[in-house]
């Protein structure tokens, strides 16, 4: 019985083990008592009609007055001659089993002589293998029907736990209004850990209160700063301003867009609803890729990187640009930022994509922590928070897509998202 088995199936097999050691012990006890009393009892018995036939009976020249079942021998006397199957036995009882015949035999020596009582007993063996059946079987049933018991107590056990189990694991819980669970459950083991419950249930509540408050007044506040940023900047596009000067405007337009966009998803996360209208799903795999290669290319250009995007395969699902462009631009900014030479290739494949870069590539042992929120690589640069692998690890899981990163050879790494995990 392993701990992985489950608490009711262990709770059975704990009582049919029980059973099994207390039913058998009584039963060998039973079987070693029958034989015990056998012995002792037959054997007294034939040691008498022994005594009788040597000192009533062949004292006085008559012959033994035994039942028909049982028959005398003598090595002194040629009419009683022990036969030649019974010479060997020692002396006292002994049980004999000759196909379905039993016998028991009393043998006793006095002066050099031997003699031998034989008393025919199937009839009492027939007796005492139909109780040791009964025994057998009522060993049987008693298991059997502690297995029954063991299913019926389990399952009454395990009731209120399974019903606390349904109630914990119900979203409804973790909603402020939430009844607690505690007042349904008598003051037990069960009450104490529905207890422990509404305790950690209700630290939960409010940590996610915390946090959606959070995310939603600093998305709420960022919105004011956000559109003076983009509403300066349509004013300052009908300015005469030199190319130095565009360019930079274009800059901070760019990365005024962006911030919205992340305010929205961070948003969007915080609610955990999918069918908000701002991300509904109207665009596909290659317009988003577009909008992505544009904004990027001049970014790896200027640090002398190679960049390109290749569709290895058509995709004809639909997408919400603002998810999919914040998932494939934090990829590409992360693969800008640790890759000094070489290039960063953009794969779309049908189902997903991937990105691909020459960088230093991440350890063995950082593929799943870094995913984590605030956790950086060994190769951490600048003073990024740790934050950016996180949130595309949160959309995914939000939207149901699984990302996975492995290296490349010789060097580099390989983030691969795919839309329809294998199921």
């Amino acid at each position: 019985m392993t701990s992985k088995q489950p608490f009711a199936r262990r709770i059975v097999i704990a009582f049919v083990l029980m059973t099994v050691v207390v039913s058998g012990v009584f039963s060998l006890s039973i079987v070693a008592v029958v034989h015990l009393i056998e012995q002792r009892l037959i054997s007294e018995e034939m040691h008498r009609e022994l005594d009788s036939v040597l000192h009533e009976d062949l004292k006085y020249g008559r012959s033994p007055r035994l039942d028909a079942k049982t028959r005398f021998y003598a090595s002194n006397l040629p009419q009683y001659a022990i036969p030649e199957r019974y010479v060997g036995l020692d002396e006292g009882f002994t049980e004999l089993v000759d196909g379905d015949q039993a016998f028991y035999a009393y043998l006793q020596e006095i002066n050099g002589t031997r003699y031998l009582l034989v008393q025919e007993q199937s009839e009492f063996e027939a007796h005492e293998n139909a109780l040791f059946n009964v025994v057998l079987a009522g060993f049987i049933f008693t298991v059997l029907g502690a297995w029954g018991l063991g299913r019926v107590m389990a399952g009454r056990v395990m009731a209120p736990v399974s019903r606390l189990a349904q109630q914990v694991r119900h979203r409804d819980q973790l909603l402020p209004s939430a009844p607690p669970l505690a007042p349904e459950y008598p003051d037990d083991e069960v009450g104490q850990l529905a207890r422990a419950f509404d305790g950690t249930l209700g630290q939960l509540r409010q940590s996610l209160d915390r946090e959606r408050l959070f995310t939603s007044d600093v998305s709420h506040e960022l919105r004011t700063p956000l559109m003076v940023i983009a509403t300066s900047c349509e004013l300052l596009e009908q300015a005469p301003l030199g190319p130095r000067q565009q360019e930079q405007l274009q800059r901070i337009a760019r990365a005024s867009r962006e911030m919205q966009e992340l305010v929205q998803t961070f948003l969007h996360l915080a609610r955990g609803n999918r069918d908000e209208t701002d991300f509904a799903a109207t665009a596909s795999l290659a317009q988003v890729a577009e909008q992505q290669c544009r904004h990027w290319d001049e970014l790896m250009k200027e640090k002398g990187l190679g960049f390109e995007c290749v569709e290895e395969g058509p995709d004809g699902g639909r997408y919400s640009p603002t998810l999919l462009g914040t998932v494939m631009a934090n990829l590409l900014r992360n693969a800008l930022h640790y890759t000094n030479h070489g290039h960063v290739r953009l794969f779309l494949e049908t189902g997903g994509f991937r990105v691909e870069d020459s960088g230093s590539g991440i350890a063995q042992d950082e593929h799943e922590s870094i995913f984590m929120p605030f956790v950086r690589g060994t190769q951490a640069r600048g003073e990024g928070l740790g934050l950016g692998l996180s949130l595309v690890k949160r959309i995914c899981a939000h939207q149901g897509w699984s990302i996975s990163v492995h290296n490349l050879l010789p060097t580099g790494s390989c983030f691969k998202v795919r839309f329809h995990p294998p199921g």
